[in-house]
């Protein structure tokens, strides 16, 4: 019985990595990520140059479930690439550096940044809800997606991963991802919405708009994850919501490969632990020998 996957020609000991933002921005934070046992390691999303985000208020937790967070983008710039990558290197653990940028050029600066520095693969934030120019502005538009994951592919040899968000045309804009030279897509960022104080009149975080992520936007991820690999079969990673073990399932029967947990890290430091334990428990009573013999299987049932 076997939890070992490859995606985007990443061979893993299991399919749990840490979604992008969350700790994956210092050396300290990348060794807390490898100890809590994360088959990979996905930095925060870094663009060519420092930014400083919004002011706080950046985080905040949700009375309905789940987060809402405008960090904007916060990171010192590629500059603090090679140090990430040294230390993963270190640790015997595949590093995956989420990069970002206002054109397809700064995307391409950063990716042969984290090639050079020996980054395992790169991650391509087409998908941020709350910073202008970055993200989902790019994502949502299926050409610009393809655009920019061509000028990645294009000069380097790393595997490209495209992270979407949600949109009316995800769809379509995964297949142009595909079509351009991505090995696997991630699916989904975090979700734009809004949180507002009713006594003081006002939306809470400083940006007014954040990404909600968590529990509640987690059967969405499901669906969006569901209905790119019908349409493609394609070696997908999904995130958003996961908590346990099961949530973790839903996205591997509905075509996912590997998954990415994120918000459950903020009450959990034995996520991995706990999704790892369910799911040998799950492929026993399936009798299962891989746990890739189940990814798919809600479309096979």
């Amino acid at each position: 019985m076997s939890l070992e996957v490859t995606v985007a020609s990443l061979r893993l000991k299991h399919p749990v990595m840490n979604a992008s933002g969350v700790l994956g921005n210092t050396p300290g934070g990348v060794v807390k990520l490898a100890k809590l046992g994360f088959s990979a390691i996905v930095t925060k999303t870094i663009t060519p140059e420092p930014r400083e985000g919004f002011k706080p208020p950046t985080i905040v937790r949700l009375p309905t479930g789940g987060l809402i967070n405008a960090v904007g983008l916060a990171n010192p710039g590629k500059r603090t690439i090679k140090e990430l990558v040294s230390v993963a290197k270190k640790l015997n653990v595949p590093i995956i550096v989420s990069i970002a940028g206002r054109s397809e050029k700064e995307f391409a600066e950063v990716a042969c940044e984290a090639q050079r520095v020996g980054a395992d693969a790169v991650e391509l934030n087409l998908s941020c809800p709350h910073t202008e120019g970055y993200g989902l502005e790019l994502g949502a538009d299926p050409l610009k997606v393809r655009s920019v994951v061509e000028s990645v592919a294009s000069v380097t040899s790393v595997p490209v991963l495209a992270k979407l968000g949600l949109s009316d045309r995800v769809v379509e804009a995964a297949s142009k991802a595909l079509e351009a030279g991505a090995e696997a897509l991630v699916l989904i960022n975090t979700v734009k919405g809004i949180y507002i104080d009713v006594y003081a009149l006002r939306p809470v975080l400083t940006a007014v708009y954040g990404g909600l992520s968590g529990p509640p936007i987690h059967p969405i991820a499901v669906r969006v994850v569901y209905d790119v690999y019908r349409e493609y079969q394609a070696e997908i990673i999904g995130v958003g919501g996961i908590l346990d073990w099961k949530t973790a399932a839903e996205f591997i029967v509905a075509g996912a490969k590997a998954v990415q947990v994120g918000t459950a890290l903020v009450s959990n430091d034995r996520i991995v632990e706990d999704v790892l334990e369910g799911l040998r428990k799950w492929l026993q009573y399936f009798g299962a020998g891989s746990i890739t013999e189940l990814v798919g299987a809600a479309h096979k049932a």
